[in-house]
């Protein structure tokens, strides 16, 4: 009986071996200088424009009336600050952003690019880029997109998880999680 429950877990063990969000290793940056490749990068056209500043918002249910809605596109909304050094991507799951932090913290010894969190508060550090979005550019307002209150202003942009309640603020100078 113990050689057919170590065959079983030894099978489970491998079945579920590439079932983590994470990867194991040391990323390597190309070129090898560790430099980002510069942004904004051309960016394909969005098919769905962000909405203008005299449009009507659409009335929705939820925590910001009167928010100008973000249509995603297959799942996912892509954003960018109006001073163009922030980008995101949302999902109802996790607000990802990057830029180019004044003080990142290291991530397997490179400085952070970028920041995730979950609809339930838990925040990361990443190294990446999101590459060519669609990204729709925000003025100085509030919009909501896939469960997510948006807040845009001059000193950053804030996140709220419209059903948790949680988010963070992400500037240059840091994040900061509430």
């Amino acid at each position: 009986m113990r050689r057919i429950s170590a065959t079983v877990c030894a099978i489970l063990a491998v079945a579920t071996a590439g079932c983590t969000s994470s990867t194991l290793g040391r990323p390597v940056a190309v070129p090898a200088d560790g430099i980002e490749p510069t942004f904004p990068a051309p960016r394909p056209p969005r098919t769905t424009p962000a909405p203008p500043p005299s449009a009507a918002p659409a009335p929705a249910p939820g925590p910001a009336p009167g928010a100008d809605v973000l249509t995603p596109e297959n799942g996912y909304v892509f954003i960018e600050t109006k001073s163009g050094r922030t980008r995101c991507q949302l999902t109802a799951a996790e607000v990802g952003c990057e830029t180019q932090f004044v003080d990142p913290p290291d991530v397997a010894g490179l400085p952070a690019t970028g920041v995730r969190l979950s609809a339930d508060g838990e925040l990361s550090w990443v190294v990446g880029n999101l590459g060519a979005i669609p990204a729709v550019t925000l003025d100085y307002r509030t919009y909501r997109a896939e469960g997510w209150t948006i807040e845009a202003g001059e000193s950053g942009t804030r996140f709220t998880n419209d059903e948790t309640g949680r988010g963070m603020v992400v500037a240059v100078e840091g994040v900061e999680t509430f």
